[in-house]
């Protein structure tokens, strides 16, 4: 018998992610280990009239494919997946990790080969404005999380089954505050950055991208970030860990990276393209129902009282015009004696709003 929370997040999933519609092709991804959840997913898209298109992530097919694929497979464009993408109205996917380490030694310049040629279809998708994205508890996720199973399926579903359309409207003073704002500063340990946001619009992120969501993003201007700022956790990517990430930014640029572990891979990643040296998004999670780092960044980035800095690609729907095929969040913890400024003005320390948001 399927858990009642499942029940109770793929109604979320389906009818308020991507309102999906009858005689819209839906595509439904998950990893094998989330049947429970994408099942009761699938059903809802039945019953609506839609046309669910199901695709099933087996482990170990992933790492088979970067161990074993040569440099001419690599750069084969997806046709089949591009035209399946073409076709959807929307899209579900529901990651299910098996093993979060199972990329931590295939060779990160086949990983940003292979993005390069599948950006197309990621870009496609992100423009289509009907896509939501969830993880769905596994033991591994747990065992990073340093949680048992049970702990930590109580921690997701917390996170997730909330009023999405209150926590929507909770978020639009924080998106005025921005959309008006036009220099942002971030002040802490190891960290003075500052950016423009001029004529770019905060992103309200209320349930409809991801799932837990729970925070408020925007696009730096692309050449005008200046500064340092050591994050506070790993930086993860692609199953890779790098820690004690320094960054220090001139005229929007990367001009140093250092890390205290994996600073070969995170240099490697900063290379990736011509944007994947620069910013392309600044959030501020928002989600107090998360309180602790677990190792995955759709939660990490929501938790409450930190902020996050994204090298790589922008959205574009807030004015962002960052292209790459990176986009990798990194996170500052403000809990621990940092803050950010707008305009000058003092929007949260330690954690703590110090205006009416």
């Amino acid at each position: 018998m399927a858990d009642p929370r499942a029940k109770k997040l793929a109604d979320i999933l389906v009818n308020y992610s991507i309102k999906a519609k009858k005689g819209e092709y839906i595509e439904l991804n998950f990893g094998v280990d989330a049947k429970e959840l994408a099942l009761e997913c699938y059903k809802l898209l039945l019953k609506k009239g839609a046309l669910p298109v199901v695709n099933v992530g087996v482990p170990g097919f992933g790492y088979a494919y970067y161990k074993n694929a040569s440099d001419d497979q690599l750069k084969t464009f997806p046709k089949i997946a591009d035209y399946e993408s073409k076709l959807s109205a929307g899209t579900i996917s529901i990651s299910a990790e098996m093993n979060t380490k199972e990329m931590t030694k295939i060779n990160p310049k086949k990983i940003a080969m292979r993005r390069k040629v599948v950006n197309p279809i990621h870009d496609r998708e992100i423009k289509k404005d009907n896509w939501v994205y969830c993880q769905f508890p596994t033991n591994a996720l747990a065992q990073d999380a340093e949680m048992s199973l049970e702990e930590f399926e109580d921690f997701v579903y917390e996170a997730c089954l909330k009023d999405w359309k209150k926590e929507s409207r909770k978020q639009d003073k924080l998106k005025k505050l921005l959309d008006k704002g036009k220099q942002v500063r971030i002040v802490g340990e190891h960290t003075d950055l500052n950016f423009s946001i001029d004529g770019r619009q905060g992103i309200k992120c209320d349930g409809h991208r991801n799932m837990p969501d729970g925070e408020v993003f925007i696009a730096p201007v692309e050449n005008t970030t200046e500064g340092f700022i050591k994050y506070t956790y790993p930086a993860i990517y692609g199953g890779r860990e790098v820690d004690g990430v320094y960054l220090r930014f001139h005229k929007g640029k990367v001009v140093e990276a250092k890390a205290d572990k994996g600073e070969a891979f995170l240099k490697e990643m900063i290379k990736t393209d011509k944007g994947s040296n620069k910013l392309g998004e600044f959030g501020i999670g928002l989600n107090f129902d998360i309180k602790n780092f677990v190792k995955q960044i759709l939660f990490d980035e929501k938790i409450g009282g930190t902020i996050h800095l994204a090298l790589g690609m922008a959205y574009p729907e807030g004015g962002g015009k960052n292209k790459s095929a990176l986009h990798w969040d990194m996170i500052k913890d403000l809990r621990r004696g940092g803050a950010f400024y707008v305009d000058g003005k003092c929007i949260q320390k330690n954690g703590k709003w110090m205006v009416d948001i």
